[in-house]
Formats: structure tokens, C-alpha cells, sequence
């Protein structure tokens, strides 16, 4: 008897035939087919974990490391403002000093949770936790000092100043950033066209219109229903998740724009009034040697009081996704108006050789004073930050809305054109038995 001839001549000489070429061409489309489902199904599932950790865990991340700057500058801001009330410290400023410590403490636990394999981020909780406690005890030593009259407490509280603004501030200013870049990195990444899913879905349809072809001048039908509903559901598939995609991508750049990149700006604007506000207060407990702080004072207050691109609350009007948002943010401007001339008026009190005035000017409660001013100007910058972050959160939340149901479609409509590609293959093969 013959040698049988190997499998591989065997399966050669079946590709020579019409059915040997169906037979492989339904393998391959089948093949193409899950392979292609399965790929844009994970891409969509990326999508969805990626809008859910920007809601969940990046936003509010970033959120926690801007209040450790905001409580750090206003527990240095408010302990000068202690001092500045003499002998024993009023309740209300001491309560404040302490609660924004706390407040910093608690940010500072919860930011530095995602540090991870990030050593620059990770060095910026390191100095803050070791440079937090140095700094509070440098300010008790100054209010112990204070209250008993010695001089040496002015310069106490200045030396905490300056580790207030030579190390911890930037320490949480430099967290912060990371933070805020890993969470535009993510929307970035929300937004991008998963190229691969794209590239294999125009490849299957391409490959089915082309089998279809092949077969009509083989058989002479003009139809494979088989064939053509595999088309429909891949056309359909690629329709659903083009538009999925597109509203996606449309409101992560309103989450973007109207949400983190506005929270951004008032960030900005917040940590620049918070540091204008220790720069007042320190000018005065100075006393005559403080024109550093009074000329950070100016340099600062302009980028959010000037004209130009430069006045941040101007950038914040202008990338308000709403009249209500819009209106305080026009309220902190407002507020900011009153603090400028509150301080001018401070400057020449002081320069006029009216010290105590100035100081009641700065930190009494009259509805002229500064203090009142900033207090009204932090609580709109609050106000509109909380609103941007509601409009993030929104916005978000409705790009992982776009998605609801799309990959268990993309799953089910990649089995539908499997089977018609087997059904539809399968009807011709017959014909030839």
C-alpha cells in the first residue's frame, strides 16, 4: 500500500479547493472576529476603570494635596496674626491654628497614600512630615515668648515663617503638581483613540466585504445572510463604540476644562492670596524690617488683581462652565478689590508711624479691615473650587455613563458575527458534498 501523504501535503493540496478555502477562510474570520471583540472590549473596560479611579481616587488625591498647601499657608498666615494680637492670643486664631495643623496632618495621610514608586513625590512627604513638627514647635516657642513679653518671639515666629516657606510650602506645592499631572495624564489617557481595536475592526470588516465578494463570484448568490449579519453586528459594534467615544472624549474635556483645569487656576489664585496674606501679617510683626515680604505682597497680589492673562480669577471667569460658577469667581475679584485697598490702607497706616492702627486694620473684624476681606475672598475661592470639582465630577461621570452596556454589547455582537461567519460559511461548504 501507499505511505498516506503528511498532513501538511494533505491540508496544501485542501487549499487548492473552493471548500479547502472556505474552510479556511471561515477558521480566520472566526479567529479575527473573537480576536478583534475581545481586544476592543478590554480597550472599553480600560476606559471605564480609568474614568472610575479619576472619580474615585486621582481627583480626590489631588484635591487632598491642595489642602495641605492651603492649611500649611493658613496656620502661618493665622499664627502672625496671633501674634499680632499680643500678650494671650484670641481663642478664635489659636482654634483656627490648630484646626488647620490637623487638617494638614489628615491631607497629608491620605495624599501620601499613592505615593508608590514615585521617589520625588515620596521625598515631598518625607520633608513635610519631618518638617511639620519642627515648625509648630518653633511657633509655640514664639507664642510662649510672646506672651511674656520677651522680643525674642518676633524673631521665633519669623524663623517658622521661613521653614514655612522654604520647605514645607514648596514641599506641598511640588505634591500637589504631581498629583494634578498624574490626573492630567489620566484624561488625557480617557480621551485617546484605542488605535489597535480600530485597526482590527476595520481589518474584519474589510476581510467579510471581501469574502462576500469572493463567494458571490464563486456562487453567483449576491447575498450570505450568514455573512451579512456578521457585517451588520460588526458595523454596529464599531457605530455604538465610535459614538460611546465620542461623548466620552467630549465631556472629559469638559471635565477637563470647566472642572480640572479651572480648579487649577483657583488653586493658583488660592495659594497666592494665602501666602499674600502671611506676607501682610509678617510685614507687620517685622516691624520696620519686613520690605522682602511687602514686595512678595505686590508681586503676588497682581496675579490676581491685574489685568491680563496674568489675573488668574479673570482665567477662572473665563473657563466657568455656568452663570452661577461665573458669579463667584466676579465675587472673589470683588473681594480681592477690598483686600487691596484694606491693605494700602494698612501700608499707610504704618508707614505713617500709626503701628497699632495698621494692626487693627489687618486683623480686626470691622467690615473694612483686611482680615475681613481675605475671609470673604477665601470663602468665594472656596466656593468656586467646590463648584469646579462638582462640574468634574459631573462631567465625568457622564463619560463613564457613555459606556454603560458597551462591552458586554461589543462581547455579545463578536459572538452574533462569529456565528454568522460559521452559519453563513457553512451553507456554501454544503453545496459541495
Amino acid at each position: 500500500m501507499p505511505e498516506r501523504p503528511p498532513v501538511l501535503g494533505r491540508v496544501t493540496r485542501s487549499a487548492r479547493t473552493t471548500p479547502g478555502r472556505l474552510s479556511a477562510a471561515a477558521v480566520g474570520l472566526v479567529l479575527l472576529t473573537l480576536l478583534t471583540g475581545v481586544f476592543a472590549a478590554l480597550a472599553v473596560q480600560d476606559k471605564r476603570d480609568t474614568l472610575d479611579d479619576l472619580v474615585q481616587h486621582r481627583e480626590p488625591l489631588a484635591a487632598a494635596a491642595q489642602q495641605i498647601f492651603r492649611s500649611l499657608s493658613d496656620a502661618d498666615a493665622t499664627a502672625a496674626s496671633a501674634f499680632l494680637s499680643g500678650g494671650v492670643e484670641p481663642e478664635g486664631l489659636r482654634s483656627r491654628y490648630e484646626f488647620d495643623l490637623l487638617q494638614a496632618g489628615a491631607a497629608l495621610g491620605k495624599a501620601s497614600s499613592d505615593v508608590g514608586d514615585d521617589a520625588l513625590a515620596a521625598d515631598q512627604v518625607s520633608v513635610l512630615s519631618q518638617q511639620l513638627p519642627v515648625y509648630s514647635g518653633l511657633v509655640e516657642t514664639a507664642r510662649s515668648n510672646n506672651r511674656q513679653g520677651f522680643p525674642a518671639g518676633a524673631a521665633y515666629l519669623r524663623e517658622a515663617s521661613g521653614l514655612m516657606r522654604s520647605k514645607l510650602l514648596p514641599a506641598a506645592e511640588k505634591l500637589y503638581q504631581i498629583n494634578y499631572g498624574r490626573l492630567d495624564g489620566e484624561q488625557e489617557s480617557a480621551k485617546e483613540v484605542p488605535w489597535v481595536s480600530v485597526v482590527l475592526v476595520v481589518a474584519l470588516l474589510a476581510t467579510l466585504v471581501l469574502t462576500q465578494r469572493y463567494l458571490t463570484r464563486k456562487t453567483n448568490r449576491l447575498l450570505n445572510i450568514g455573512l451579512v449579519t456578521a457585517t451588520l453586528a460588526v458595523a454596529l459594534a464599531l457605530i455604538w463604540s465610535a459614538v460611546a467615544l465620542f461623548v466620552l472624549s467630549t465631556h472629559v474635556g469638559d471635565a477637563e476644562r470647566n472642572g480640572a483645569q479651572q480648579v487649577d487656576v483657583l488653586v493658583q489664585a488660592r495659594i497666592n492670596s494665602l501666602k499674600c496674606r502671611a506676607d501682610e501679617t509678617l510685614t507687620l510683626v517685622a516691624r520696620g524690617d519686613g520690605p522682602g515680604y511687602e514686595k512678595e505682597w505686590a508681586q503676588l497680589a497682581a496675579t490676581f488683581t491685574g489685568d491680563g492673562q496674568g489675573n488668574l480669577l479673570a482665567r477662572a471667569k473665563d473657563l466657568a462652565a455656568n452663570d452661577d460658577l461665573a458669579g463667584e469667581v466676579q465675587l472673589a475679584v470683588q473681594n480681592a478689590d477690598e483686600w487691596v485697598a484694606a491693605h494700602r490702607k494698612i501700608r499707610e497706616l504704618d508707614d505713617g508711624g500709626q503701628y497699632e492702627e495698621a494692626v487693627k486694620v489687618a486683623i480686626g473684624d470691622a467690615p473694612d479691615s483686611a482680615a475681613s476681606a481675605f475671609a470673604k475672598l477665601d470663602k468665594n475661592l472656596i466656593a468656586a473650587l467646590d463648584a469646579g470639582r462638582a462640574e468634574f465630577f459631573t462631567q465625568t461621570t457622564k463619560a463613564g455613563n457613555a459606556l454603560t452596556g458597551l462591552v458586554l454589547g461589543i462581547a455579545v455582537l463578536a459572538v452574533v458575527a462569529a456565528a454568522g461567519i460559521t452559519v453563513g460559511i457553512r451553507e456554501r461548504l454544503r453545496e459541495y458534498r
